[in-house]
């Protein structure tokens, strides 16, 4: 297994995390997402389905680490209120 990664560290990394459109939805992934960028302000935006029954959030982080975003992906894929991430 190649273990090297593609990306060269630190970088800009776009996520995007979709879930219901609710408040607890948004506050888990801002809360979850400023766990693994401690000390840094990750960039974000957001859009609403069309029947605004879902909400996409997209983020921008500076990673400093393929471990970084792997923990990352792995505690919002975690969190029952993400439908998947990206």
């Amino acid at each position: 297994m190649n273990t090297e990664s593609l990306l060269e560290f630190p970088c800009e990394f776009p996520i995007k995390v979709m879930g219901h459109h609710t408040d607890e939805f948004r506050a888990t992934v801002v809360e979850i997402v400023a766990r693994h960028t401690v000390g840094e302000e990750a960039r974000f935006s957001t859009r609403a389905s069309r029947d605004e029954r879902y909400l996409a959030l997209s983020f921008t982080v500076n990673a400093h680490s393929r471990e970084q975003l792997d923990e990352l992906y792995r505690e919002l894929s975690g969190s029952q209120l993400v439908l998947f991430v990206l």
